[in-house]
C-alpha cells in the first residue's frame, strides 16, 4: 500500500513578492495635491494567508489626522468625504502619531511573515504613497516601512479582470457589493480594496504567466 501524498507546501509570504508584504492603504485628504493639502484620514490592511496559502485581508489599522500646519484644505474635498475637521467624534491625532498607529502594526505583520518592506497596495496606488510620503517627509519620520515609489495598483488589476477601473463597478464585478453610504470613508475603501486585491490574486495562483 502506497504512502499518501503529502500536500503541497504553503509558499510563505516573504517568497512571493520578493521579500515584501503587500499592504492595502487607502487616505482621505484635502484636496489632490499632496505638496500642499492635507492628509485627513489613512487606513491600512495587510493581506494575510488563511491555512490553504489563499491571500485574505488581514486587521485594519486606522487613523483621523488633525491637519498639519502648512497645509491647506479644498472645502470642495470635504463634501465628497464627508469629514468634520476638529469634530470631538473624529478623534484627531497630529501627523505623526497617525503614521505610528499605521507603520507600527505594518511592521508587526513585515516581522510576522519575515518581509524586508512593505509595499503599497492601493486603488489609484501612486495618489495614497504620494500624501504618505508627504506627511512622512513633514515630520522627518525614520521609520516609514513603505516602498518608497513601487506599488500594487487594483486599478490595473480591476481593469484587466473586469474591464472596470472606478472602485465601485470593480468591487461589484468582483461581487463583493458596494456600498454607497460608506464610501469615501478610508475603513470601507481600504477594506473593499484589500478584498478586491485578495480576489483577484487568488484568481490568479498557480497560472504560469510566461503560457500564452
Amino acid at each position: 500500500m502506497s504512502e499518501p501524498t503529502p500536500p503541497n507546501p504553503i509558499t510563505p509570504m516573504v517568497e512571493r513578492f520578493r521579500g515584501y508584504l503587500p499592504v492595502v492603504v487607502d487616505v482621505e485628504t484635502g484636496g489632490f495635491d499632496w505638496n500642499k493639502h492635507a492628509l485627513l484620514e489613512i487606513a491600512a490592511v495587510p493581506i494575510e494567508l488563511d491555512e490553504a496559502g489563499n491571500y485574505m485581508p488581514g486587521v485594519v489599522a486606522h487613523a483621523h489626522i488633525a491637519p498639519a500646519p502648512g497645509t491647506s484644505i479644498d472645502p470642495k474635498s470635504l463634501e465628497v468625504t464627508g469629514i468634520k475637521i476638529g469634530h470631538p467624534l473624529r478623534g484627531e491625532v497630529d501627523e505623526r502619531t497617525g503614521l505610528d498607529a499605521i507603520f507600527v502594526p505594518v511592521r508587526a505583520a513585515m516581522k510576522k511573515h519575515a518581509c524586508t518592506r512593505a509595499i503599497l497596495v492601493g486603488h489609484n496606488a501612486h495618489f495614497d504613497l504620494n500624501f504618505l510620503n508627504a506627511a512622512v517627509a513633514r515630520v522627518a519620520h525614520k521609520r516609514n516601512p513603505f516602498h518608497p515609489f513601487s506599488v500594487f495598483d487594483t486599478v490595473t488589476m480591476a481593469g484587466l479582470c473586469y474591464g472596470q477601473t472606478v472602485l465601485a463597478r470593480a468591487a461589484m464585478a468582483a461581487g463583493l457589493g458596494w456600498d454607497p453610504n460608506e464610501a469615501h470613508g478610508a475603513v470601507y475603501d481600504t477594506e473593499q480594496t484589500a478584498k478586491l486585491f485578495c480576489t483577484i490574486a487568488n484568481g490568479w495562483r498557480g497560472r504560469d504567466c510566461n503560457t500564452p
